[in-house]
């Protein structure tokens, strides 16, 4: 595994930090294959039940390494599709991997790092967390996925806000639009990241990981396709060790024991 993320366990638990501190863990091509590496090993890893994402330092993510974009100039085009084939893959797997994933978001998430800080399941921010896309200021456009999930957590309006006035916005401005699920104290961050993601692996991992699937693809489906698709999900769901343990643990009025399993 790459110095530039480090994984870290705590029981059930992986924590992946993006570990490029004095660059304000600045995605260069390093670090967005260690992000991939870090996501298919967690995402294989069946002791991992929740990820926790964060960033090292003060900073979350400013996006990409632009002084890389710089230094390779016409290759520069070349740099950007290497780097993004990794990081996009990584998005990928951490959205659609069948463990629930939370994203601690310590400081200024910009770019890059403000895709990547959308994409928890529960998005908490520090209080001094600040919020831009950044693209536009630098002449580029969206990647890790910031223009596919924005508009979908805080509508079309409030996207091309961000999107395309560069607006900065803080951690609390973030949470009254939903770009956030909520924010903490900057000390109490990583406690609350953990507490959450602790009662996230003790939850019935298959059916998360379906209903991960069923939110995601919602917005893209017909109401028939979608409730086929629930249907589907929720008929398997009830024939499996999970089904049938949570609904024995309701008869017995005691809490499913899902980790167990």
């Amino acid at each position: 595994m790459s110095g530039a993320v480090r994984i870290d366990a705590r029981g059930p638990v992986a924590i992946l930090t993006l570990d490029r501190p004095a660059r304000g863990n600045a995605i260069d091509a390093e670090m967005a294959d260690a992000i991939l590496d870090a996501a298919l090993t967690v995402g294989s890893d069946d002791a991992v039940r929740a990820v926790v994402l964060t960033g090292a330092g003060k900073v979350f993510c400013v996006g990409g390494d632009v002084t890389a974009f710089g230094e390779a100039a016409d290759r520069s085009p070349a740099l950007v599709r290497r780097l993004t084939a990794s990081l996009h893959m990584a998005v990928a797997r951490l959205a659609r991997m069948d463990k629930p994933l939370v994203t601690a978001i310590n400081g200024a998430a910009a770019g890059a790092g403000f895709g990547l800080s959308l994409w928890g399941d529960a998005a908490l921010a520090a209080r001094s967390a600040q919020f831009t896309t950044a693209y536009g200021a630098i002449g580029l456009t969206p990647d890790a996925g910031a223009s596919w999930l924005l508009p979908r957590l805080v509508g079309l309006r409030q996207a091309q806000r961000l999107a395309l006035m560069n607006e900065r916005i803080t951690a609390g401005q973030a949470e009254a639009i939903g770009l956030v699920t909520r924010v903490v104290e900057d000390a109490a961050l990583m406690d609350e990241a953990l507490a959450a993601a602790d009662q996230l692996a003790r939850g019935p991992r298959q059916a998360f990981a379906a209903t991960r699937d069923l939110l995601l693809q919602a917005s893209a489906s017909t109401l028939e396709s979608h409730l086929e698709a629930e249907a589907r999900f929720i008929a398997r769901a009830a024939g499996s060790a999970e089904g049938l343990e949570g609904v024995r643990a309701f008869i017995e009025r005691r809490e499913a024991d899902f980790a167990g399993l």
